[in-house]
Protein backbone atom coordinates (compact mmCIF):
# COMPACT_ATOMS: atom_id res chain seq x y z
CA UNK A 1 0.00 0.00 0.00
CA UNK A 2 2.84 2.34 0.61
CA UNK A 3 4.72 1.30 -2.21
CA UNK A 4 1.29 2.53 -4.19
CA UNK A 5 1.40 5.61 -2.79
CA UNK A 6 4.18 6.75 -3.27
CA UNK A 7 4.23 5.73 -7.27
CA UNK A 8 1.13 7.93 -7.10
CA UNK A 9 2.53 10.57 -5.52
CA UNK A 10 5.77 10.64 -8.06
CA UNK A 11 3.55 10.53 -10.70
CA UNK A 12 1.61 14.03 -9.50
CA UNK A 13 4.87 15.65 -9.02
CA UNK A 14 6.32 14.17 -12.30
CA UNK A 15 3.13 16.02 -13.54
CA UNK A 16 3.30 19.43 -11.70
CA UNK A 17 6.93 19.48 -13.01
CA UNK A 18 5.68 19.05 -16.91
CA UNK A 19 3.31 21.68 -15.98
CA UNK A 20 5.22 24.12 -14.00
CA UNK A 21 8.23 23.58 -17.37
CA UNK A 22 5.19 24.25 -19.65
CA UNK A 23 4.32 27.27 -18.33
CA UNK A 24 7.89 28.80 -17.72
CA UNK A 25 8.59 28.01 -21.49
CA UNK A 26 5.16 29.55 -22.41
CA UNK A 27 6.13 32.91 -20.38
CA UNK A 28 9.65 33.14 -21.62
CA UNK A 29 8.42 33.27 -25.26
CA UNK A 30 8.52 37.12 -26.40
CA UNK A 31 5.38 38.48 -26.24
CA UNK A 32 4.49 39.70 -30.66
CA UNK A 33 4.64 43.47 -30.90
CA UNK A 34 3.36 45.33 -34.02
CA UNK A 35 4.08 49.00 -35.36
CA UNK A 36 0.87 51.40 -34.34
CA UNK A 37 -0.78 52.70 -37.50
CA UNK A 38 -2.76 56.04 -38.16
CA UNK A 39 -6.25 54.79 -38.40
CA UNK A 40 -9.31 57.19 -39.13
CA UNK A 41 -11.04 55.48 -36.71
CA UNK A 42 -9.06 56.10 -33.66
CA UNK A 43 -9.61 58.69 -30.94
CA UNK A 44 -13.00 59.99 -29.43
CA UNK A 45 -13.80 61.61 -32.75
CA UNK A 46 -12.60 58.83 -34.96
CA UNK A 47 -14.61 57.93 -38.03
CA UNK A 48 -14.37 55.35 -40.43
CA UNK A 49 -12.93 57.12 -44.17
CA UNK A 50 -15.72 56.25 -46.73
CA UNK A 51 -13.40 55.83 -49.28
CA UNK A 52 -11.23 53.65 -47.31
CA UNK A 53 -13.91 51.33 -46.86
CA UNK A 54 -15.28 50.64 -50.46
CA UNK A 55 -11.41 50.12 -51.64
CA UNK A 56 -11.23 47.04 -48.66
CA UNK A 57 -14.55 45.87 -49.74
CA UNK A 58 -13.03 45.38 -53.47
CA UNK A 59 -9.99 43.86 -52.00
CA UNK A 60 -12.00 41.62 -49.92
CA UNK A 61 -14.02 40.41 -52.83
CA UNK A 62 -11.57 39.98 -55.13
CA UNK A 63 -8.82 38.47 -52.67
CA UNK A 64 -10.12 37.18 -49.30
CA UNK A 65 -13.56 35.94 -50.10
CA UNK A 66 -12.04 33.11 -52.46
CA UNK A 67 -11.25 31.66 -48.82
CA UNK A 68 -12.34 33.61 -46.04
CA UNK A 69 -16.13 33.84 -44.60
CA UNK A 70 -17.43 37.14 -43.77
CA UNK A 71 -21.07 35.36 -42.32
CA UNK A 72 -21.55 38.08 -39.68
CA UNK A 73 -21.87 40.53 -42.48
CA UNK A 74 -25.04 41.44 -44.20
CA UNK A 75 -25.06 42.98 -47.91
CA UNK A 76 -27.87 45.56 -46.57
CA UNK A 77 -24.97 46.80 -44.09
CA UNK A 78 -23.12 48.35 -46.97
CA UNK A 79 -24.76 50.86 -47.09
CA UNK A 80 -23.00 52.45 -44.11
CA UNK A 81 -20.50 52.97 -46.77
CA UNK A 82 -22.71 55.41 -48.39
CA UNK A 83 -23.89 53.02 -51.29
CA UNK A 84 -27.21 53.41 -52.39
CA UNK A 85 -30.71 50.40 -52.35
CA UNK A 86 -29.39 50.05 -55.76
CA UNK A 87 -26.35 49.26 -55.51
CA UNK A 88 -26.23 47.28 -52.96
CA UNK A 89 -29.32 45.11 -54.87
CA UNK A 90 -26.62 45.25 -57.74
CA UNK A 91 -24.02 43.67 -55.22
CA UNK A 92 -25.52 41.27 -53.59
CA UNK A 93 -26.57 39.58 -56.79
CA UNK A 94 -22.65 38.89 -57.33
CA UNK A 95 -22.81 36.61 -55.03
CA UNK A 96 -24.66 33.15 -54.89
CA UNK A 97 -25.83 32.12 -51.71
CA UNK A 98 -27.78 28.91 -50.77
CA UNK A 99 -31.51 29.17 -50.55
CA UNK A 100 -33.74 28.62 -47.29
CA UNK A 101 -36.06 26.44 -48.70
CA UNK A 102 -35.87 23.75 -51.15
CA UNK A 103 -37.34 24.16 -54.21
CA UNK A 104 -41.05 22.21 -55.62
CA UNK A 105 -38.83 19.14 -55.94
CA UNK A 106 -37.57 19.35 -52.18
CA UNK A 107 -34.28 19.98 -53.63
CA UNK A 108 -32.08 23.20 -52.14
CA UNK A 109 -30.41 25.54 -55.11
CA UNK A 110 -28.35 28.40 -55.13
CA UNK A 111 -29.74 31.95 -56.07
CA UNK A 112 -28.52 36.01 -56.33
CA UNK A 113 -27.84 37.10 -53.68
CA UNK A 114 -29.92 40.03 -51.86
CA UNK A 115 -29.55 42.73 -49.72
CA UNK A 116 -31.30 41.09 -46.36
CA UNK A 117 -28.76 37.78 -47.43
CA UNK A 118 -25.49 37.73 -45.46
CA UNK A 119 -22.12 36.98 -47.27
CA UNK A 120 -22.16 33.34 -48.03
CA UNK A 121 -18.95 31.28 -47.23
CA UNK A 122 -16.72 29.75 -49.77
CA UNK A 123 -17.28 26.64 -48.91
CA UNK A 124 -20.16 24.28 -47.95
CA UNK A 125 -18.49 23.15 -44.76
CA UNK A 126 -15.56 22.84 -43.13
CA UNK A 127 -14.15 19.87 -44.25
CA UNK A 128 -14.01 20.91 -47.32
CA UNK A 129 -12.18 24.47 -46.48
CA UNK A 130 -9.65 22.19 -45.36
CA UNK A 131 -9.69 20.41 -48.06
CA UNK A 132 -8.77 22.79 -50.34
CA UNK A 133 -6.29 24.86 -48.13
CA UNK A 134 -3.80 21.71 -46.81
CA UNK A 135 -5.56 20.97 -43.98
CA UNK A 136 -6.06 24.93 -42.97
CA UNK A 137 -9.17 26.10 -41.78
CA UNK A 138 -9.34 29.79 -42.98
CA UNK A 139 -10.82 31.84 -40.42
CA UNK A 140 -14.10 34.04 -40.77
CA UNK A 141 -13.27 37.30 -41.09
CA UNK A 142 -16.38 38.94 -39.54
CA UNK A 143 -14.71 39.48 -36.20
CA UNK A 144 -11.00 38.79 -37.40
CA UNK A 145 -9.94 42.51 -36.03
CA UNK A 146 -11.71 42.32 -32.66
CA UNK A 147 -10.49 38.53 -32.16
CA UNK A 148 -6.79 38.95 -32.43
CA UNK A 149 -4.21 40.55 -29.94
CA UNK A 150 -3.09 43.53 -31.72
CA UNK A 151 -6.66 44.12 -33.78
CA UNK A 152 -5.87 46.27 -36.55
CA UNK A 153 -2.39 46.69 -36.57
CA UNK A 154 -1.75 42.78 -36.54
CA UNK A 155 -3.72 42.43 -39.44
CA UNK A 156 -1.74 44.88 -40.98
CA UNK A 157 1.65 43.58 -40.15
CA UNK A 158 0.31 40.04 -41.12
CA UNK A 159 -0.36 41.01 -44.46
CA UNK A 160 2.93 42.78 -45.25
CA UNK A 161 4.85 40.59 -42.75
CA UNK A 162 5.84 38.25 -46.10
CA UNK A 163 9.34 37.54 -46.58
CA UNK A 164 11.55 35.14 -47.81
CA UNK A 165 12.70 32.63 -44.76
CA UNK A 166 16.38 33.36 -43.43
CA UNK A 167 18.73 30.61 -44.94
CA UNK A 168 18.78 29.51 -40.79
CA UNK A 169 15.45 28.86 -40.54
CA UNK A 170 13.91 25.07 -41.53
CA UNK A 171 10.47 25.98 -43.39
CA UNK A 172 7.90 23.23 -42.97
CA UNK A 173 6.23 21.92 -45.92
CA UNK A 174 3.41 24.17 -47.45
CA UNK A 175 4.02 26.78 -45.23
CA UNK A 176 5.17 30.77 -45.60
CA UNK A 177 7.48 32.51 -43.34
CA UNK A 178 5.96 35.53 -41.52
CA UNK A 179 7.45 38.09 -39.53
CA UNK A 180 4.16 39.18 -38.09
CA UNK A 181 2.69 35.71 -37.37
CA UNK A 182 3.75 33.54 -34.04
CA UNK A 183 6.43 30.98 -35.14
CA UNK A 184 7.06 32.84 -38.39
CA UNK A 185 5.44 29.59 -40.21
CA UNK A 186 1.82 30.30 -41.45
CA UNK A 187 -0.69 27.81 -43.71
CA UNK A 188 -1.70 31.00 -45.86
CA UNK A 189 0.47 32.46 -48.53
CA UNK A 190 0.82 35.58 -49.05
CA UNK A 191 -2.65 36.86 -50.57
CA UNK A 192 -1.54 40.26 -51.89
CA UNK A 193 0.44 41.81 -54.42
CA UNK A 194 0.44 44.68 -56.24
CA UNK A 195 -1.64 45.68 -58.79
CA UNK A 196 -3.99 42.52 -57.79
CA UNK A 197 -6.78 44.88 -57.20
CA UNK A 198 -7.84 47.65 -59.83
CA UNK A 199 -9.14 50.36 -57.99
CA UNK A 200 -12.26 52.48 -58.81
CA UNK A 201 -11.52 55.63 -57.40
CA UNK A 202 -8.20 55.33 -59.43
CA UNK A 203 -5.85 54.90 -56.10
CA UNK A 204 -2.69 52.58 -56.69
CA UNK A 205 -2.77 49.05 -55.56
CA UNK A 206 0.51 48.34 -53.97
CA UNK A 207 0.36 45.97 -51.43
CA UNK A 208 1.03 48.42 -48.75
CA UNK A 209 -2.21 50.35 -49.32
CA UNK A 210 -4.57 47.04 -50.08
CA UNK A 211 -3.33 46.28 -46.58
CA UNK A 212 -4.29 49.43 -45.23
CA UNK A 213 -7.81 49.24 -47.20
CA UNK A 214 -8.60 45.97 -46.07
CA UNK A 215 -7.83 46.16 -42.90
CA UNK A 216 -9.85 49.03 -42.36
CA UNK A 217 -12.48 47.40 -43.73
CA UNK A 218 -12.44 44.37 -41.56
CA UNK A 219 -12.26 46.84 -38.37
CA UNK A 220 -15.48 47.82 -39.79
CA UNK A 221 -16.91 44.38 -39.73
CA UNK A 222 -16.07 43.70 -36.49
CA UNK A 223 -17.73 46.95 -35.03
CA UNK A 224 -19.47 48.94 -37.42
CA UNK A 225 -21.69 50.44 -34.71
CA UNK A 226 -18.39 52.18 -33.52
CA UNK A 227 -19.33 55.98 -35.16
CA UNK A 228 -22.88 55.88 -33.15
CA UNK A 229 -21.30 54.11 -29.95
CA UNK A 230 -18.72 57.53 -29.93
CA UNK A 231 -21.57 59.98 -31.08
CA UNK A 232 -23.65 58.76 -28.23
CA UNK A 233 -21.19 58.88 -25.60
CA UNK A 234 -20.16 62.36 -26.62
CA UNK A 235 -23.87 63.07 -25.97
CA UNK A 236 -24.01 61.72 -22.70
CA UNK A 237 -21.08 63.46 -21.70
CA UNK A 238 -22.76 66.83 -22.96
CA UNK A 239 -25.37 66.45 -21.03
CA UNK A 240 -23.58 64.98 -17.64
CA UNK A 241 -21.58 68.58 -18.04
CA UNK A 242 -24.78 70.60 -18.35
CA UNK A 243 -26.13 68.73 -15.43
CA UNK A 244 -23.12 69.25 -13.47
CA UNK A 245 -23.79 73.29 -13.71
CA UNK A 246 -27.30 73.39 -13.35
CA UNK A 247 -26.42 71.56 -10.06
CA UNK A 248 -23.74 74.11 -8.93
CA UNK A 249 -26.33 76.79 -9.88
CA UNK A 250 -28.84 75.73 -7.49
CA UNK A 251 -26.52 74.46 -4.63
CA UNK A 252 -25.21 78.42 -4.76
CA UNK A 253 -29.14 79.41 -4.61
CA UNK A 254 -29.70 77.27 -2.35
CA UNK A 255 -27.02 78.31 0.25
CA UNK A 256 -26.87 82.00 -0.80
CA UNK A 257 -28.24 83.30 2.84
CA UNK A 258 -26.16 80.99 4.51
CA UNK A 259 -23.35 82.86 6.60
Amino acid sequence: MQVKIQVKTLKAALAACVLFGAASASASEPMMTYEKQNWSWQGIFGTYDRGQLQRGLQVYKSVCATCHSLKYVAFRNLADFGYSDSDIKAFAKTFEVDNAEPNAEGAMFKRPGRPDDYFPSPYPNDNAARAANNSALPPNLSLIVEARAGGADYLYALLTGYKDAPKAVKMNEGMSYNTAFTGHQIAMPSPLSDGAVEYKDGTKPTIKQMSTDVTAFLAWASEPNLEQRKSMGIKVMLFLFAFLFVLIAMKRRTWADVH
